[in-house]
């Protein structure tokens, strides 16, 4: 079976030869055991009354042991003693004393000591040394009061029973209140009660001392003591004198190891302090405290370098008093070398060594069985004593014994039992043979081979060749036979013998031994600082032997983090730990942990988290007398900086009477300070908390400490910001910013003020105290000045005598106007500067705060304009600018005071002509190709006599830069017309109005000609049909100028009726057009086009039920006639045109309103929307319902309409004719829309409006 040397190795490095006892697993004859202590009695044993007293001693042994008792050295039979029991059970010898009371237990104190004996020898068990004491009883004694002059010392005794176990003394009154204890009233450690100095605070009737007593249970108190004390109206003062210890110098022993303690107790006026000294050097800080006030030195774990010269030095300002302590470090006795037990052979030669020390050295005796050597008969005698040495040569089975060593001084007895056991016993290794170990390469192996046999064997490794492997420095056999192999190699793996060898045989195992590949971390975690609240990721590999089964985990500080929990916390993967939402408490050791059953390795990573301090944890205020003088110490511990230093304390504080959860801030101290003397106002409930702050921000504020209040005081401060000001032209109202709470030194606070004339010396003060912070003055003159003074009143007196403030009573209107200097300096045509002289001081009737100017123009178009400008008292002038040129101005001036403004100054002044703002408005009307007419409104701010107006353009995308311009001289122009333009270009029109002053700032606007626009609005549209014509009419709109097109009639259908119809052109101002010669019930398709592009397509139907056949040519159907017809027409269309634009323009109405008043009244107006495009390519058939070019397809505005019309059809546009399509010549997507119909429509009467 492998085994893990790592967890079995530690157990085995223990020589066989320490212990008497023969192994379990020893295959043999049962041999006997010596007997052994195994329980026994403490060494004292103090008892009471009722307490159970038991006297145990119990031992092992084979045979069976038996026990016997001996009380101060003489034989005790308990089972002959009345009141005793004997313990039957087996192996104890113990015995119980029953029935326990005072007189019964006294009867059995002594010294005890056990015997238990066997076949093989006698154990001997300590002394137990018993002392019974009965109930603890204060003697009957009668206290007489104490009488004592207050200064004096006093010393009230206590001077508890005697007992084995020292009491704990309390001292109490009456109310079982403990009496309380300073500097300087002390109880000592004999316990009465010490005074320095007495005070009449002191007297009481009832100081009771009392002693508890632990063992006995019970706390017992002396008779009460009546303190009276005689008051004085001085005390002298006297320098210390020590009451305890009362002579110079004291001799004293302290134990090794024990606790050494020293007490100086004095008395004096001033009450003296304590301070402790040793000569031989400063005393060690590790091992030493002051108690009691700094009256008791405590040193614990004495040692030999604490021997020496201590003093205690009492002090106040009168004088010294001095105690030296010598103090002897002596040590009861302790082991430098105990016997040990040990088997043995025949034939060999035991030695026992038994070696103490102490101060004083220890006597060694020596004890075989039980009985000194000195009281053994001669025959017995077969031992040498070398020295602390016992020897015995040549032992036999017979031999075999126990033996007893004493060491024993003034403090003390140390007792050893040891064992010699003589006996033949053949070799045997009781470690399984054949057994694997596993170990990895670097670590050390320990082959085990427990062998046991007396006398004892030796043991020897060898390697399969039979050679000893200790020639390898590598290789060490322990003295219980097992082999350590340090730095293990691969080639270590092998087959090791054990032999083991006595005089009676001797015995061989083999040990299988396997090296494994060491676990190794490649990647180790790195250390991090992070802020709190944030994350961090460590990361870990590792390499292991492929045999051997393997984990890899993280630990925090020792403990698996798996184990923690909070899974929230922490993500942990093959190779990396991360933690989040990072806290002060997650910092610590992060270790990653490769391991297999052979090893295990660990690297350790420190993760600091940072942030703000910690709360400070306790505050303390100490130096309460100081709070007479307003002052306080305050003290407090250190907060947690959390990585960061602290830079500085925040001593904060809060009056929870004047303003409760409000904190001020009283000071700062740097991080290094842990107190402060705070300099503080009277009359305060001073509350203080402290903050700790780092370079993260501070920390949360400590709890609030005790509540202290500075006595009350004189106010220390006068308010300030004293005014006077009258509101009424015959008072003078005083204020003054009032004192805060903290500031008044009292519980409440008053000002007393005080007024006189200004200058009127002699005068008596007028004076008034009020609590408000307002006082009004009557019945004064206008605007006299007066002294004032605003002193603070409390309850303690007055404050600091206060500073002459001046005031003034009320103010009047200003009785006088400024005088306007004869004329404005012009600066330029929007600047004016105003001059004027100020108004006469004595006319003011106040203090002058300044100058209202104000200033307007008047227009009949606009509103009244006005400015307002506000000048100092000591300007008299000021510049207006942003004035609006070319206009007349007038101004006021008025001189204000606090009261109001007074009468006004008035002057009018006119600014010159300035260059003009943009033109209003600026469109682009009439385009055509290579023309178009700009058309503008004028500007809204002239600013002076227009005198015409410059026009600038140039192309925009060109890329050439050169720009036309010219002037035009007529200021009433509004529109010009801009001819030999290129077709398709973009230009940039920049337009500037002008007067005498030059050009103003421009107005731009971008646009082209008409080849650029792509198509041209038509307004309303319809079609009038008869038998052989058909008129198209449509309304031109507004800014659509030069613009031509053709219209052309085609037949619908295969068969072609007449002779083709011949394509005309028509001006776009023309309105209407007219198409003869058409045939009666046909179908015709009318398009309308511009550059062979289709602007717009429309379906007609002439009247009549057939065709008819054409009337025989005429005059009518003469190319002269037609034309001549046509002129006619046209001419009247165009002067009708011209009436209607000449009405349009003198009325001054808006675009629609002419639009409308020439459509159809019975067609309802459509709103502005774009017609979709359309192919030429894409002909439908005229059906049962007409979709429009927009997708919507709506009735007529009445039914009265086709009967106006002759049942023809009336179609309608948009008005901004934007349903002009682009013929493209490919097939195209048609315009959005559906068969929606208003209703059934006949073949011969179609009704429909499109939009």
């Amino acid at each position: 079976m492998a085994v893990a040397l790592r967890y079995v190795w530690p157990l085995l490095l223990c020589s066989p030869g320490l212990l008497i006892q023969i192994p379990e697993e020893y295959e043999g004859l049962h041999v006997m055991e010596p007997p052994v202590i195994t329980e026994q009695s403490p060494r004292r044993l103090v008892v009471f009354p009722t307490d159970d007293i038991i006297l145990k001693c119990e031992a092992s042994g084979k045979p069976e042991v038996e026990f016997r008792w001996a009380r101060d050295g003489i034989h005790f039979e308990p089972k002959e003693q009345l009141g005793v029991t004997v313990h039957q059970a087996a192996r104890s010898g113990s015995f119980t004393l029953t029935g326990n009371n005072s007189h019964f237990a006294q009867r059995f104190q002594g010294t005890y000591r056990c015997f238990a004996s066997n076949n093989l020898g006698t154990a001997m068990s300590h002394e137990i040394q018993l002392v019974a004491e009965g109930a603890p009883k204060w003697p009957k004694e009668t206290v007489k009061p104490v009488e004592v002059e207050e200064g004096e010392p006093l010393v009230l005794p206590c001077h508890p029973p005697p007992s084995a176990e020292p009491p704990r003394i309390y001292w109490m009154n009456s109310k079982i209140l403990h009496i309380k204890q300073d500097d300087r009233v002390t109880m000592g450690q004999n316990g009465n009660l010490y005074f320095a100095n007495v005070r009449t605070e002191d007297i009481h009737s009832d100081y009771i001392c009392h002693a508890h007593f632990l063992g006995a249970r019970t706390i017992i108190q002396k008779e009460p003591i009546d303190l009276r004390v005689k008051a004085t109206n001085s005390m002298i003062d006297r320098k210390p004198r020590l009451l305890f210890p009362t002579n110079a110098s004291s001799h004293l022993v302290a134990l090794q190891g024990q606790a050494l303690v020293l007490e100086c107790i004095a008395e004096g006026y001033p009450t003296p302090t304590i301070k402790w000294l040793r000569l031989s050097g400063p005393l060690p800080a590790d091992r030493v405290t002051y108690q009691n006030h700094n009256k008791t030195l405590h040193l614990v774990r004495v040692g030999e370098e604490d021997d020496g010269e201590y003093h205690c030095l009492a002090e106040n300002p009168l004088g010294t008093a001095r105690h030296a302590y010598y103090v002897t470090v002596e040590a009861a006795p302790y082991w430098l070398h105990m016997p040990q037990s040990h088997l043995y052979g025949p034939g060999e030669t035991a030695r026992l060594d038994c070696q103490a020390q102490g101060r004083p050295q220890p006597e060694v005796t020596w004890r075989i069985n039980g009985i000194p050597l000195k009281e053994l008969r001669e025959d017995q005698k077969y031992w040498t004593q070398q020295g602390n040495a016992l020897v015995l040569s040549n032992v036999q089975p017979s031999d075999t014994m126990v033996t007893q060593c004493e060491a024993r001084n003034r403090h003390g007895l140390l007792l050893a039992n040891a064992y010699i056991y003589v006996v033949q016993l053949p070799a045997q290794i009781l470690t399984p043979d054949n057994q694997t170990y596993l170990a990895v390469e670097g670590s050390t192996a320990y082959l085990l081979c427990k062998a046991f046999g007396a006398p004892v064997p030796s043991v020897q490794w060898l390697d399969k060749g039979g050679t000893t492997v200790l020639q390898d420095e590598r290789f060490f056999p322990y003295a219980n036979g097992t082999l350590r192999i340090r730095d293990l190699q691969a080639n270590d793996t092998a087959h090791y013998f054990c032999q083991a060898t006595n005089d009676q045989n001797n015995v061989t195992i083999v040990a299988n031994l396997q090296v494994k590949d060491a676990t190794r971390i490649t990647k180790a975690p790195r250390s991090a600082v992070e802020k709190k609240g944030s994350w961090v990721n460590f990361t870990c590999q590792a390499s292991f032997d492929p045999s051997l089964q393997h984990s890899l985990m993280w630990r925090r500080d020792g403990h698996h983090l798996q184990d923690l929990g909070d899974s929230d916390k922490y993500f942990i993967d093959t190779s990396s730990l991360v933690i989040n939402s990072l806290d002060y408490s997650d910092q610590g050791n992060y270790s990653c942990v490769a391991s297999t059953e052979l090893d295990m390795v660990e690297r350790s990573a420190q993760l600091l988290v940072v942030g703000s301090p910690g709360p400070v944890p306790q505050l303390e205020l100490s130096d309460h007398h100081l709070l007479m003088q307003n002052q306080v110490r305050l003290s407090w511990s250190p907060a947690e900086d959390h990585n960061a230093p602290i830079e500085k304390y925040d001593i904060e504080f809060e009056d929870n009477k004047m303003e409760p959860e409000r904190w001020f801030t009283l000071g700062k101290v740097p991080g290094n300070q842990t107190s402060a003397t705070l300099k503080l106002s009277p009359y305060v409930h001073y509350t203080f908390r402290v903050t700790a702050i780092n370079k993260y921000g501070p920390g949360e504020p400590s709890p609030a400490s005790e509540t202290v209040v500075t006595p009350e005081a004189a106010p220390e401060k006068n308010p300030l910001d004293v005014r006077g000001e009258g509101n009424e032209t015959n008072n003078m109202v005083i204020t003054w910013k009032p004192l805060k709470w903290v500031d008044w030194n009292a519980p409440q606070v008053q000002y007393r003020v005080q007024w006189r004339p200004r200058g009127a010396k002699g005068v008596a003060w007028q004076e008034q105290i009020v609590s408000e912070p307002l006082l009004v003055v009557t019945n004064t003159s206008t605007f006299v000045p007066y002294d004032i003074k605003v002193q603070a009143v409390n309850s303690q007196g007055k404050g600091p005598e206060p500073r002459i403030t001046v005031g003034y009573s009320g103010e009047d209107f200003p009785q006088a106007s400024p005088q306007l200097n004869d004329e404005v300096t012009v600066i330029n045509s929007s600047t004016v500067l105003i001059l004027w002289q100020p108004v006469e001081p004595a006319q003011v009737k106040g203090h002058l705060r300044g100058y209202n100017v104000t200033y307007w123009w008047e227009s009949p178009q606009r509103h009244p304009h006005r400015g307002h400008v506000m000048v100092p008292a000591n300007a008299t002038n000021v510049t207006l600018s942003g004035l609006q040129p070319y206009t007349s101005y007038h101004l006021e001036v008025r001189a204000f005071n606090g009261r109001g403004s007074g009468p006004a100054s008035e002057t009018t002044f006119s600014t010159p002509e300035g260059v003009p703002g943009p033109p209003e408005v600026l469109h682009l009307e009439c385009q055509s190709d290579t023309s178009l007419q700009l058309c503008w409104q004028p500007p809204l701010s002239r600013n002076g006599v227009l005198t015409g107006y410059l026009l600038s353009y140039r192309p925009v995308d060109s890329g050439s830069q050169e720009e036309l311009s010219f002037e035009l001289k007529d200021p009433e122009l509004q529109a010009h017309n801009l001819t030999n333009l290129i077709p398709g270009r973009q230009y940039r029109f920049q337009l500037q109005a002008t007067t005498k002053m030059g050009a103003g700032d421009a107005i731009s606007q971008e646009g082209g000609t008409m080849a650029l626009l792509e198509s041209s609005n038509f307004g309303h549209i319809s079609t009038t049909t008869g038998e052989n014509y058909s008129i198209v009419s449509w309304v031109p709109k507004e800014g659509q100028c030069n613009f031509g097109f053709h219209i052309r009639f085609k037949t619908m259908g295969e068969e072609k009726v007449g002779p083709a119809l011949p394509v005309h052109y028509v001006s776009y101002n023309q309105s209407s057009y007219t198409q003869w010669n058409l045939q009666p019930g046909t179908d015709y398709e009318i398009h309308l086009l511009k550059d062979e592009g289709l602007l717009y397509r429309t379906f007609i139907k002439t009247n009549g039920t057939g065709r008819v056949r054409l009337p025989p040519a005429g005059f009518a159907t003469e190319g002269w006639f037609i034309g001549f017809v046509s002129a006619t027409i046209l001419l009247l269309l165009i002067l009708l045109l011209l009436c209607f634009i000449r009405r349009s323009k003198g009325g001054k109405y808006s675009v629609k309103d002419k639009e409308d008043t020439q459509v159809d009244s019975e067609a309802r107006p459509m709103k502005d929307e774009t017609f979709g495009e359309y192919s030429d390519n894409e002909e439908k058939a005229f059906g049962s319902s007409q979709p429009s070019l927009n997708g919507d397809i709506k009735p007529l505005g009445s039914d009265d309409s086709l009967a106006d019309y002759g049942g023809s059809v009336d179609v309608q546009f948009n008005e901004d004719g934007s349903f002009i399509g682009q013929y493209s010549g490919k097939k195209e997507k048609e315009a959005a829309g559906g068969n929606d119909s208003s209703g059934a429509t006949s073949p011969i009467n179609p009704a429909v409006t499109l939009e």
